[in-house]
């Protein structure tokens, strides 16, 4: 089949190469030159195991080419971003323009998939009228629905290629194409429903965990009014065969659990009430680790806070709807000096990454998120540069009896 990819992102690459990869022929389509140059010379600009790699092989083998514009083919794939705008509701623009873009292109026979994330009734209210313009049949003549991608970042081919994964559909025979058109590369089981189903499928796995992570965020504040370490309540409750509670944090960060609960919200906000309430916990605790921090330092005139790691989750490069970044405004709103360090990210002048500088005549190192190269810190070396020797560890991640055995006050999140 001849295949076009519409969006190169974090889902529109790997899915452009597994198919490439596979044999077909597929144009992977953006706007961004960056992105078209790059795959041009076979290189890509984001961050994901392998994936360079494989985009190497398809590109030199033909397999995969690159546009700024559509061009005609058998399957339109369409994975651009829907993020969320400033009222909690979901930013369409990007679909809309990709859906319009193809339909000069669109031909009998053609299957037509949304991959993004997106509000129920996307594809039928949203992406159907716009493709009608083509004339064809929908249903019968062109063949559309949803399949979304249920990956982690970080482990995107492995999981692309053996997760179960849904395909919706207007229509059966359009369920049934779309799911072949994945068969030809992902080993994971393939089940078959309609759109709206496939649409709430992928907002409610999301969703579940963001509960989840909510539910652990609010047991952290409890555990520290009662004096109690909810990291040590945690590991007790999920030695029950049937209970399994998330880590708690300092906030919900990236594309999807950050996100897609809001697109539940805004088509039912008068139903949704629990899953409101949850995204406002994950969404305050920013702030709530701020006012902790505040708290540990108010005695000290002018303090300087180190943060180490500012991704949305370890070991990645994604910044997407970070909940750091939040963090180091609210302390800089607060008066506070703030250096942040993060190995994996390289392009962004307000974060260092010289790890010594950052932490020099720092008041308090912040631990942020849990790469796992802070495993092994340099504590000793670290307390010489720093001013005052204050740890605040928001993910239970690093080594208290080592920390304070090199001279440093140890606070956690969620045991007070």
């Amino acid at each position: 089949m001849k295949i076009a990819v519409i969006g190169l992102g974090y889902i529109g690459l790997p899915t452009a190469a597994m198919f490439a990869n596979a044999g077909h022929n597929v144009v992977g389509v953006d706007y961004n030159t960056h992105i078209i140059d790059a795959l041009k010379h076979g290189q890509i600009i984001i961050e994901e195991d392998n994936l360079g790699e494989l985009v190497r092989k398809v590109t030199d083998s033909g397999n995969l080419s690159c546009s700024l514009t559509p061009k005609s083919a058998d399957v339109f794939i369409i994975a651009v971003p829907t993020p969320i705008k400033p009222d909690k509701t979901a930013d369409m623009s990007y679909v809309i323009s990709a859906t319009e873009s193809i339909v000069p292109y669109l031909a009998e026979g053609n299957i037509v998939i949304l991959e993004s994330t997106s509000p129920v009734g996307t594809v039928n209210q949203l992406m159907l009228p716009i493709l009608a313009k083509s004339e064809l049949v929908i249903g019968e003549q062109l063949y559309v629905g949803h399949s979304p991608e249920r990956v982690i970042p970080g482990k995107i081919l492995y999981e692309l290629t053996h997760n179960s994964r849904i395909a919706g559909g207007v229509n059966e025979i359009s369920a049934h194409k779309i799911a072949e058109v994945y068969r030809s590369f992902v080993q994971g089981e393939i089940f078959e429903t309609d759109t709206a189903t496939a649409e709430l499928c992928k907002l409610t796995e999301n969703t579940f965990r963001d509960v989840n992570i909510a539910f652990a965020n609010e047991m952290a504040k409890i555990c520290e009014n009662l004096g109690i370490n909810v990291w040590n309540v945690i590991e007790l409750c999920n030695k029950h065969p049937r209970v399994n509670i998330h880590q708690p944090g300092p906030g919900v960060g990236g594309h999807c659990i950050a996100v897609d609960p809001w697109f539940i919200v805004e088509k039912q906000p008068e139903t949704a009430k629990i899953i409101d309430l949850c995204r406002h916990t994950n969404d305050s605790m920013p702030a709530y680790v701020a006012d902790r921090i505040c708290d540990i330092l108010k005695d000290i005139k002018q303090p300087k806070v180190s943060i180490l790691g500012v991704t949305y989750k370890p070991d990645v490069d994604d910044l997407r709807e970070s909940p750091i970044l939040e963090l180091i405004e609210i302390l800089k709103q607060h008066g506070f000096t703030v250096s942040a360090y993060d190995p994996f990210i390289t392009n962004r002048e307000d974060i260092s990454n010289d790890f010594d500088q950052t932490i020099n005549n720092s008041d308090m190192l912040v631990l942020g998120v849990h790469h796992q190269q802070f495993k092994q810190l340099p504590l000793d070396k670290m307390a010489k540069l720093m001013r005052n020797r204050l740890i605040f560890d928001t993910r239970n991640f690093l080594d208290q009896q080592k920390a304070e055995a090199a001279g440093f006050k140890y606070y956690l999140l969620g045991n007070k």
